[in-house]
């Protein structure tokens, strides 16, 4: 108990001590010359946070003068710095438009880009916010081809666009569990469709073996799955994706499994056709009956 009142006393002196302290002195003034000087100080020495809160003071007095550059550029890199980068983002890129001339200008349309980037999730969350870092980057490296910051936006930039890969990849493993559930044929179809997108938007992804064995099986399996009017099509189509498969990757780990449903599939599209010609000559042999008339006996018998 004794202990827990003194701790009590030490917080409260501390909080006496310092509220009359330097910081709080200079918080209070209304002196913009001296705000400006601690800002500018608190920010040198590391202690941002403080660095804010003058400079909030500061900056609406000296808008417009030569002194307000400097203070906005640290302004965004204090909350860069106390990582409040979407915060950050936003200051760097309003310092890039107002001053665009500055020799500070490339760095901050960099750190804006920089800010967004740090602050982009990881691949299995929402990446509305990578895309904006995407969007910025490039503006970068277009803008300034020759910085010395290129290289290292190219990095952020191979880095976004992998996590997008393996979201993407994600995905189609998500739509590929789905199939052997309630309504396989929706998820049947959604792989197909979601495999060949892969392909396209990842042309060099390591997945791409993977998701085009994955297409020979997910559409052998809604073809077999099909109505009848539809069969002989996605058969047809299964066929065709073992086809390119082996053109792809004639030395593939997955080669045998492609194989044995290529075989499945043909087996059925053989059973498929037989009954096919098995329906046309019964329609045919129905049509004949109906052109032709009743037998000549019960012509007669009329």
């Amino acid at each position: 108990m004794k202990m827990r009142v003194q701790s009590i006393l030490f917080l409260i002196i501390t909080l006496a001590f310092t509220s009359c302290g330097p910081f709080n002195k200079l918080e209070k003034s209304t002196n913009w010359e001296e705000l400006y000087k601690g800002a500018n100080d608190y920010y040198q020495a590391g202690e941002y946070n403080k660095a804010i809160i003058l400079y909030d003071k500061v900056l609406p007095v000296i808008r417009g003068s030569e002194k307000a550059e400097l203070a906005d550029y640290n302004y965004a890199n204090c909350h860069f710095k106390t990582k409040r980068y979407i915060e950050a983002a936003g200051y760097f890129s309003n310092f890039y438009r107002t001053y665009n001339r500055s020799p500070l200008a490339e760095e901050a349309f960099f750190m804006n880009a920089y800010s967004l980037y740090l602050d982009s999730p990881d691949y299995n969350l929402d990446q509305q916010s990578s895309q904006e870092a995407v969007s910025a980057i490039q503006q970068f490296v277009t803008a300034f081809p020759g910085s010395a910051s290129y290289e290292r936006a190219m990095e952020m930039l191979v880095d976004l666009q992998s996590r997008f890969e393996e979201k993407a990849y994600q995905e189609s493993s998500m739509y590929y569990r789905l199939k052997d559930g309630l309504y396989p044929g929706d998820f049947y179809r959604a792989c197909i469709i979601n495999f060949q997108n892969f392909a396209k938007d990842y042309p060099e992804s390591k997945y791409n073996e993977e998701l085009a064995y994955k297409l020979v099986e997910v559409s052998a399996g809604y073809a077999k799955n099909s109505a009848y009017q539809k069969k002989e099509e996605r058969l047809n189509d299964a066929i065709g994706f073992a086809s390119t498969f082996y053109r792809r990757y004639p030395s593939s780990q997955f080669t045998g499994e492609v194989k044995k449903y290529e075989e499945q599939v043909k087996k059925e599209l053989v059973d498929h056709l037989e009954l096919k010609m098995k329906y046309a000559e019964q329609a045919a042999a129905q049509a004949a009956k109906i052109t032709t008339g009743p037998p000549a006996e019960i012509k007669e018998n009329k």
